[in-house]
């Protein structure tokens, strides 16, 4: 089984461009994951990570993140060999994202992107819709 799960907080804005015969969209962006723990100075240790995003789902992020907004990534890993102009073997890791979630507070759009889905959804037009459906008032929910 191949799975990763990440958060993070992007290095710098994330770029589209498209590539290949069939112009796919394509974002690649790196993705500070805190590893939890503290070293013994009391320094927080970063990973840098490479991730990967195609399609729709390349073109719904760049247009929403931005540089030091939080996401959820989930994905897999991917490990590429490919030789560079010497002829020499070079070896690159990163995740492909299979979906994604925006999880910074500031981000007042709550989103989580999937393989086929691409619905964007405020907290209100969420809670909306529920009201709708089921004829509830906010005074009314149980949390």
């Amino acid at each position: 089984m191949n799975n990763v799960v990440l958060v993070g907080r992007l290095t710098k804005d994330p770029e589209l461009r498209y590539v290949g015969e069939k112009n796919n969209a394509l974002t690649n962006f790196s993705l500070a994951v805190d590893r939890g723990y503290k070293n013994l100075q009391g320094e927080s240790k970063v990973d840098f990570i490479n991730i990967e995003i195609w399609g729709k789902q390349a073109e719904i992020f760049c247009t929403y993140m931005e540089k030091g907004k939080m996401v959820g990534i989930e994905g897999k890993i991917i490990a590429d060999k490919y030789k560079n102009e010497n002829g020499e073997n070079r070896y690159i890791t990163r995740v492909r994202a299979n979906s994604f979630r925006f999880l910074d507070s500031k981000n007042k759009n709550i989103a989580t992107v999937g393989e086929t889905e691409a619905n964007y959804y405020n907290s209100n037009t969420l809670f909306n819709q529920v009201d709708k459906e089921r004829g509830l008032s906010i005074e009314e929910l149980p949390f």
